[in-house]
């Protein structure tokens, strides 16, 4: 089943609205913390990662 996560779940000042899916969990957390790092200026860290795998769901995000 596909995988997913939503910038729209996790609050921020830039009310980012991404999301973002895989067929994999390493491709989606790898495409996710670019996203992360690019957009947000988060650091790619341990802490972000395992943040970011928490927040995967499968299926698809919401309309």
């Amino acid at each position: 089943m596909r995988k997913y996560i939503d910038c729209r779940e996790v609050p921020s000042e830039s009310h980012c609205t991404v999301a973002i899916s895989a067929d994999t969990e390493r491709e989606l957390e790898e495409a996710a913390v670019q996203h992360a790092t690019a957009v947000h200026q988060h650091q790619d860290t341990p802490e972000l990662r395992a943040m970011i795998r928490q927040a995967i769901h499968e299926g698809q995000p919401a309309a």
